[in-house]
């Protein structure tokens, strides 16, 4: 196997990265401003204890990304999930989203590698939506303990055509943003 590295002449700084660095700098003036250093420290502090809960988590999400990059050929990714694969694609990341565990910090690397890896935005949708909407593991874990089988089964009827719809919706949706912007869209 050999090994996938990331897209060359990839820009440095993206729109979404520039975004979180001015919202948090202006967070940080504003927290000057209210009250000074010991409110800037302070959200500091915070944020440190939330990066204490979550390190592994992301560490271990970005891992598992990396992984499936590598042991899942891209071939098999284009094929199963693809803009070609059609309904199949969808009806895959719906499967694989809801059977997914864990929160974003897995998810999220997960999804941009099956996306680098040649999965379509159809199919990319349909598991970013199942994951969000009909968890099994969430299901098992705590709906049905706490909320009841009848609830927890009329949810999931009323869900599961949710990843499938926002899967088919997509592709149409991102090509009309593509002649509308004027902007190549790939997926």
């Amino acid at each position: 196997m050999t090994e996938r590295s990331p897209r060359k002449g990839k820009k440095k700084m993206d729109l979404s990265l520039l975004v979180m660095c001015v919202i948090v700098g202006v967070l940080v003036v504003l927290a000057y401003l209210i009250e000074g250093w010991p409110m800037v420290l302070s959200g500091l502090r915070l944020s440190g204890h939330m990066l204490e809960t979550v390190w592994l988590r992301l560490i271990l999400g970005l891992l598992m990304a990396g992984m499936v990059q590598v042991v899942i050929p891209a071939e098999v990714i284009g094929r199963w999930m693809g803009t070609g694969a059609g309904l199949r694609g969808i009806l895959v990341g719906t499967v694989a989203g809801s059977i997914t565990p864990g929160g974003p910090f897995v998810n999220f690397p997960i999804i941009a590698a099956l996306q680098h890896s040649g999965a379509g935005f159809g199919p990319l949708a349909a598991y970013l939506t199942a994951w969000g909407v009909i968890p099994v593991h969430r299901t098992l874990i705590w709906e049905l303990p706490f909320l009841g089988p009848k609830f927890v089964f009329a949810r999931l009827l009323a869900g599961l055509l949710a990843p499938v719809l926002i899967g088919l919706a997509t592709p149409p949706i991102m090509e009309a943003f593509s002649r509308l912007f004027g902007a190549r869209v790939s997926g």
